[in-house]
This record gives structure tokens, sequence and C-alpha cells, in this order.
């Protein structure tokens, strides 16, 4: 394999409710849960499952499933609320106000640990919707990596980075490393946020050869400005799982999720995922978790 043009990937599995946590059910992390484990045995991946509290409690035994597979688990807030910055709106979907995000974080925490018998230490915020305030109560609390940052919309920084106590995405000195979500920085956007840039959901609205564009894209983008490119992927359970299409009726209102947020999910989603996991395999990845950036193991790996 030639060194020069490997680089990192990170697959981040955001453990919630379906469809977006536009429901309260964990079909998807019951049956989808086993298909992305199968395909990352296949593969030789370990990667972060991302547990809310809420998940965690509810589904104790995938928790420990998913880490005795040698995978890290991380958490993702307490019921997948926005705890961060929301970058576009959303109805009904205030985010939490500063002075409680420390404390769902802690409980969210206490949660995961609990059901996991170890303490989580790497974090993702629900929607990539990260702050400042978040950043700052991770490092109170302990976390050592955090992966909530949207590239499609911040635009940088582009690999992995310490940041600053005022600004979350800016790079600082805060004892926490921060893992941007890949996109494709080189495409001219048409959204007013950047989520055409975007890598969700396009391995399964279209195909995985869609989504390696987009990763080949990332990583010349990255080496061209002389660093190692860190691929992080997000991904959710449901996703691997047959999902209701149309209107979610809940009584006193239903729920239409836009086509694409079901599309295509369950074993075509399964396909492409073991597809992508080859593709990346054949340019050289080296798959590993959210704490493996943290501590450094991967630059004593490639020292070695």
């Amino acid at each position: 394999m030639n060194r020069t043009n490997s680089f990192d990937v990170v697959f981040g599995i955001d453990m919630e409710t379906d469809i977006g946590s536009f429901t309260p059910f964990y079909t998807g992390v019951k049956y989808g849960t086993p298909r992305i484990l199968s395909v990352f045995k296949k593969h030789d991946v370990r990667s972060t499952f991302y547990w809310t509290g809420h998940a965690a409690a509810e589904n104790p035994a995938m928790v420990k499933k998913a880490a005795a597979a040698g995978h890290e688990t991380g958490c993702h807030g307490l019921v997948h609320e926005t705890l961060g910055d929301a970058i576009f709106p959303l109805p009904n979907n205030w985010p939490v106000c500063k002075w409680e995000v420390e404390g769902r974080i802690n409980e969210a925490t206490k949660i995961v640990a609990k059901t996991a018998g170890t303490r989580p230490k790497s974090f993702r915020c629900p929607r990539l919707w990260g702050s400042s305030s978040v950043i700052k109560a991770l490092v109170s609390l302990g976390y050592t990596s955090d992966a909530s940052l949207p590239l499609y919309f911040y635009k940088k920084p582009f690999v992995p980075y310490r940041p600053a106590a005022s600004d979350w995405t800016k790079p600082g000195k805060l004892p926490i490393i921060e893992i941007p979500n890949f996109c494709d920085l080189a495409m001219k956007s048409s959204d007013p946020y950047g989520r055409d840039r975007d890598q969700w959901p396009l391995f399964r609205t279209k195909s995985a050869d869609a989504l390696i564009k987009k990763v080949d894209s990332f990583t010349g983008y990255v080496r061209a400005r002389g660093e190692r490119p860190v691929v992080c992927f997000y991904f959710h359970p449901w996703e691997f799982h047959e999902m209701p299409r149309g209107a979610l009726d809940f009584g006193e209102a239903s729920v239409t999720p836009r086509s694409f947020i079901t599309q295509n999910c369950g074993t075509y989603a399964v396909t492409q995922l073991d597809r992508l996991c080859g593709l990346l395999k054949e340019r050289g990845a080296s798959f590993c978790t959210a704490g493996d950036i943290a501590k450094g193991k991967l630059q004593v790996k490639r020292e070695l």
C-alpha cells in the first residue's frame, strides 16, 4: 500500500430513535445495528457508536454487543436534543439553554457509562449542531474528542484540531480534539447552508460510488494543502432497516419526512455500506475510532 496516499477513516454511528428522531421508536437500533456490525466485521472496521442516554438505557444489550465487537462507545446527548447552535430552522426544536448544556450532557454520560460499564470519552452533538458552550462542557466532563463540526457549513478547519475556548470552530488550546465531518469542499454549493456539499445520505439516495467521489475530492483537497486526511462519516442504525414511508401519525399531529430521509433504507443501504468499506480499503484507508484520534495512536502508527 502506498502510505503517502493513505488516510484515516472514522465511522461514527449515531444511535438514536428512528427516522432522524422524528419517531420514538428503536427498530433501527434493534435490527439495523446487527447489520452494521456484520459489515464492519467483514472489513475489519473499528468505529465509534455515539449513544443518546435514552437509546442506551432502552437498548442495553445492543450497547454491550457493539462494545464486545471492538467498537468505541461514545455519547450523543440525552434524547437527541439540540445542544448547540442551530444551523437551519426546524419546527418546535429550540436549542436547550446554555446553562442546561453541561447538566444534560453529564446526565447522558452517566447513563451511557452505567449501561456500557465504561465512561464515554468521545461525543457528537445531535444533527452536528455544536457550540462553544458544548465544547467547554465536554472539557469539564473529561471528554477527549468531539465529532460535531459539519464542514459543509463551516468549511474549515478540515483536519482534527484543538478548539479555542472563545470559538469552537477555530483552532486553540483546549484539551479536546475536534474531528470535522467531511464534505466536498471543492464543489460550489447552491444551498444557503451548503448542505449539497455534505456526505449524507448520498450512499443511500445514490450509491457508495457517488459517495466515494466526495471522499476522493475531500482527500485530494486536504493533501493539496499539505495535510493528512481524516474522513469522518456519520450514519444511523435506522438507515439499515426498512423504514415506513409517508406520514407518521402521532394523534395530535402527523409528520411527513422528505422522501430522501427514508429512501433506500434497509437492504440497499447495507449493500452500499459494504461496497463503501471495500472502496475505502482499495484507497488505503486506515479505520479507527474517534478515541484513537484523540490519543494520537494514529500518529504513532505512522511513525513506526
